[in-house]
């Protein structure tokens, strides 16, 4: 296929797909025409005119000729090209947008660093999707994208997604489908716009003069009357012509044998059987039939099947002769799908009981020379779930179960292992699906027999005397997770502290190679130091992921790393950090093409939470929403209290005092009390007390808030002060600990605790003075809660002329004129406090001072449109303003723009 300057474009070797492993290029290349191919001209002309509508489909039976006649016409077309074989794993929408993705850059089409591919096997975000289309659009000439054996994907998620990418590419992308089924896309709007080339089965099929000159080609030469014959018994389908043309080559009456041919598939298959492997010797047929159970094989590992050493000699000859083998590329091949299933199925009745045998053969083979996604599936399909599991452990790879790039797909692989799988490895597995799934019991349980097992063992069965050492590497990723789940941090420690002993005896390059199992095991410390309350321990280990390099082995820690630390902030005071973190939590994540990964749940608590302290109560009730129906794997104690923490406070806020004690204390059960979760939990139930008319007893229930809790402790005081308690919140406020890393939220509070003492012993310059000090400190973070909390005693200080100023347009409404327009009085409030946006949200603001919307501004910027608006409503609470036309008038004042 040639690019613009004439040359052939090959394919470039980099990367690896969402599950991890690297790209199969062959998948990429466009098919071999063989040396008997017939070029048929009508089809080309009728497939030229593809380049002028947006979907074209190429639809016909097994054998029908599709892919050869698709390839040689791409082949021939001066527009850019991009080929995708579709395979049986593509139905996972994570895996077949990362083949179309690397397809586009392979031929040229997407820039070699262009941002943006998906991380995650099962699913692929909307804005990925919007970020190809747009890109597809701005094209100066369409690319025509090939889509060989499209039948495979049953997905009709993807194929969903495949028509909006469509749908929005407009003249950047011509779509060809080459498919045995009716692909599930809109055939009849595309019809009735005159926008479908169609080439089907019926069309596909061989006519009489195409088929005499088939068998031309295959040294046969026929009466018109036999060939015409021939194409009528067959009905021109080509798969059917060219075995007739082979067969008959060995049979002494061509034209009799041509004649006798049946077309029905028992009759295919029986042909098969009988002609193609008729006459072959008895090692050839062995080989044949015993590689049927693979998806692709080489001659070492045909070997391996056969028991002998003759493979490469005889799948060379058999390529060379076309004999339904294709070759893939570095001595691999692979049967055509069809002669495999025949072959499969003849080798259940030729040699009845091998078929599992066969299957653990590879898979042991594959073990060896590291080929650890087949060997998985080989040992299950063998039946052999302890040789599976001992592999999976024994490459450190026990972290995929829960990483989520291959998770869904390990689980379901091996669901089917029964109780006869009773090695260390098949323990852990089980071990690590239940705490997944946050089944404790039996997580627990299956963790302490692995142990039990490996203990003092230097032979356990299933796994080698080196993989011992990953066995018991495995046992401390499980052991972290079990101490974070269990609120046992000192657990967790224990098992940080074993693996960095046991990280030593392991090859550098296996630790290399599986970045998520560190990432992973870091996590989980990083959570049970922060329900300890160890705030300090915690940011570190999870600062080490967060910021690890990227990719999409350790996407999922670093996204839910990100979310603990923005939590980290929110209990520290600072909401702006909190909401930055968190976002870039939920933004990492959608990058990555990840619909609704668990770890971006917190970060969405998080976002709830200070939406609440903005008094933002729908946008926190929305967010609390979709937090609602993310997978179990959230549900452990940091996210449970977190969203405790949200929830109650949104209940308290909106009146609803008794059900927020109820949601300020969960049901959970941890080893060590969290001094935090305890804290806002006192906090709200004496908040609610105090709203009941019950000043004495939300006194008391304040006696669980200490001082280590700076946030907690500044709103007990106030709770104190309104319950005239003035000389006990003063006593608390001198007890709270300054520290360098508390926030906003506690220098306001402390504040605004202050001022009322100071305005009810009657010193209102003082209470003026600290009101106006929590104005400036408030107004930045457009932390409004405290001030509406704070009861009527800070409504006349409000009124004041310079409060007032400083409260306005973002906790006062502003006051107007009679004509609509505001009032400025003075130099604007906003002004006071420097403005510092982030770089993306300097460059949206840049495009809505251009007018642009905010879908024309996620086109040109290659993200979401959620995105998008997401920096604007960062940009308009950084600004104090609530409008996009106030934004840029601002944005502009400041010299911003």
């Amino acid at each position: 296929m040639s690019t613009t300057d004439g040359r052939v474009r090959a394919p470039a070797d980099a990367g690896t797909d969402p599950l991890g492993d690297p790209y199969l290029r062959t998948r990429f290349a466009l098919p071999a025409r063989p040396a008997t191919f017939l070029r048929r001209q009508r089809l080309v002309v009728h497939l030229n005119q593809a380049l002028r509508t947006p979907l074209t489909l190429v639809n016909g039976s097994a054998g029908a000729g599709k892919t050869l006649l698709t390839a040689d016409w791409a082949a021939g077309l001066r527009s850019p090209v991009a080929w995708l074989t579709v395979e049986a794993g593509d139905h996972r929408p994570g895996v077949f947008w990362a083949y179309v993705f690397e397809s586009l850059r392979v031929y040229g089409v997407r820039a070699a660093d262009a941002a943006g591919a998906p991380a995650d096997p099962s699913g692929v975000g909307r804005g990925l999707l919007t970020s190809l289309a747009a890109e597809l659009n701005a094209l100066d000439r369409p690319v025509v994208l090939v889509l060989d054996e499209y039948d495979r994907m049953t997905n009709p998620e993807v194929a969903a997604q495949l028509e909006f990418v469509l749908r929005h590419s407009g003249p950047g992308l011509r779509l060809v489908l080459v498919t045995r089924t009716e692909p599930l896309l809109p055939l009849h709007r595309y019809r009735a716009a005159d926008e479908l080339t169609e080439i089907r089965g019926a069309e596909l099929s061989f006519t009489p003069q195409e088929a005499d000159a088939l068998l031309r080609l295959h040294g046969l030469r026929l009466p018109a009357h036999a060939a015409s014959a021939l194409v009528e018994r067959t009905r021109g389908w080509a798969a059917g012509l060219r075995l007739s043309a082979l067969a008959a080559g060995e049979s002494t009456d061509p034209e009799r044998y041509l004649k006798e041919f049946e077309t029905d598939h028992s009759m295919v298959a029986d042909f098969l059987l009988s002609e193609v492997l008729k006459g072959r010797p008895e090692e050839t047929q062995d080989l044949l039939l015993r590689v049927s159970v693979l998806d692709r094989f080489c001659p070492d590992l045909a070997d391996a099947l056969t028991l002998r050493s003759d493979a490469e000699r005889l799948l060379a000859g058999l390529h060379r002769e076309n004999a339904f083998i294709e070759r893939l590329g570095h001595s691999w091949y692979r049967l055509h799908p069809l002669f495999r299933e025949i072959l499969r199925a003849h080798l259940r009745e030729r040699l009845p009981g091998t078929e599992a045998e066969l299957h653990l053969r590879a898979a042991r083979w594959l073990r060896r020379c590291g080929f650890l996604p087949e060997t998985l599936a080989h040992g299950a399909a063998g039946g052999d779930f302890d040789l599976a599991a001992g592999a999976l452990v024994e490459d450190l790879a026990i972290g995929q179960l829960f990483a989520g790039l291959r998770s869904d797909s390990l689980a379901q692989l091996f669901a089917g292992m029964g109780p006869e799988a009773a090695s260390p490895a098949s323990d852990l597995v089980r071990a690590a699906d239940a705490l997944a799934r946050r089944d404790l019991d039996h997580g627990l349980g299956r963790l302490r027999r692995a142990q039990e097992q490996l203990s003092g063992t230097e032979d356990s069965p299933g796994l080698v005397t080196a993989g011992l050492v990953a066995a018991r590497l495995s046992c401390t990723l499980l052991e972290a997770l079990a101490g974070r789940l269990t609120g046992c941090p000192a657990r967790a420690e224990q098992a940080a502290a074993t693996a960095e002993e046991l990280r030593r005896d392991l090859p550098h390059a296996l630790l290399d190679e599986h970045p998520e199992l560190t990432a992973l095991l870091l996590t989980h410390v990083g959570s049970a130091r922060l329900w300890e309350g160890r705030f300090d321990d915690a940011r570190a280990a999870l600062t080490r992921v967060a910021g690890a390099p990227g990719g999409p082995a350790t996407v999922l820690p670093r996204v839910e790393s990100m979310g603990h630390l923005a939590l980290l902030d929110y209990l520290s005071g600072w909401l702006g950090r909190a909401e930055r973190r968190a976002l870039a939590a939920v933004s990492e994540a959608e990058r990555a093409g990840l619909p609704r990964p668990p770890g971006a749940g917190l970060g969405r608590l998080v976002l709830a939470a200070v939406a609440v302290d903005r008094q933002e109560l729908g946008r926190a009730r929305a967010l609390l929403d979709e937090t609602a129906g993310l997978p179990a794997r959230e549900h452990d104690p940091v996210p449970t209290a977190g969203r405790a923490l949200a929830a109650a406070r949104l209940l308290l806020d909106t009146g609803e005092a008794h059900a927020a004690a109820e949601a300020a204390e969960p049901a959970l059960a941890a080893a060590v009390a969290s001094p935090w979760a305890e804290s806002h939990a006192a906090v709200v139930r004496s908040a609610a007390g105090l709203a009941a008319g019950r000043p004495d007893e939300a006194v008391r229930l304040l006696h669980g808030v200490c001082a280590d809790q700076p946030v907690c402790a500044v709103e007990a005081a106030g709770i104190q002060v309104a319950a005239g308690q003035p000389r006990a919140a003063a006593e608390l406020l001198g007890a709270v600990r300054a520290r360098g890393r508390t926030g906003p939220a506690v220098s306001v509070g402390a504040a605004l605790v202050r001022a009322r003492l100071a305005q009810e012993s009657g010193d209102t310059v003082t209470a003026r003075r600290l009101v106006a000090r929590a104005l400036l400190g408030a107004r930045r973070e457009r932390l409004r809660r405290p001030f509406l909390q704070a009861g009527d005693w800070i409504e006349p200080l409000l009124a004041t002329a310079p409060l007032h100023e400083l409260a306005e347009g973002w906790l006062l409404p502003g006051r107007t004129r009679a004509h609509g327009e505001p009032v400025r009085s003075g130099p604007d409030p906003a002004l006071l406090v420097p403005v510092e946006l982030s770089a993306r949200e300097l460059d949206v603001l840049r495009r809505l001072a251009r007018m642009m919307s905010a879908q024309e501004i996620a086109a040109d910027l290659y993200v979401s449109v959620n995105t998008v608006k997401t920096h604007l409503k960062s940009a308009y609470r950084k600004l104090a303003v609530n409008r996009r036309g106030d934004a840029v008038r601002r944005a502009r004042e400041l010299g911003l723009l």
